[in-house]
């Protein structure tokens, strides 16, 4: 692994925010759960690209877990961070909380873990930096 040259960033943690309209939500009102995968994968993809720089692709996806109905209406803050880093790969925690907008209340909701992969330009595994040091 190369390691990251001294001043230079590259964020650890990416927050996307989404509002639930009726169109993301089922017959129930609660947010379809490939929708909240597809907003997760996707700040997982942003957190390991600013990360890595340069093409990455999601490999695996693993113990996501469903833990409280997201509802219409409910702004949604996903957060990404890169945990660990190997070679080539990344994997990011995401977790999906929700906020009611009237009442400021905050609920940890769905939590997973998504394993992404670095890309060459000819599409072949390429090493990441190490995490820096604390």
């Amino acid at each position: 692994m190369s390691e990251v040259p001294a001043g230079e960033v590259r964020p650890l943690q990416a927050r996307l925010l989404h509002m639930v309209f009726p169109d993301h939500t089922n017959h129930l009102g609660t947010l379809f759960g490939g929708q909240a995968l597809a907003w997760m994968d996707m700040a997982a993809f942003i957190v390991a690209s600013r990360y890595a720089r340069t093409t990455v692709v999601t490999a695996r996806s693993e113990q996501v877990d469903f833990r409280q109905p997201i509802r219409k209406g409910d702004l949604v803050e996903v957060v990404a961070s890169i945990v660990k880093v190997g070679r080539s790969s990344m994997n990011v925690d995401v977790e999906v909380i929700t906020e009611d907008l009237l009442s400021g209340e905050r609920k940890l909701c769905t939590r997973g873990r998504f394993v992404m992969i670095a890309l060459d330009p000819l599409g072949r595994p390429t090493a990441v930096p190490a995490l820096p040091k604390l």
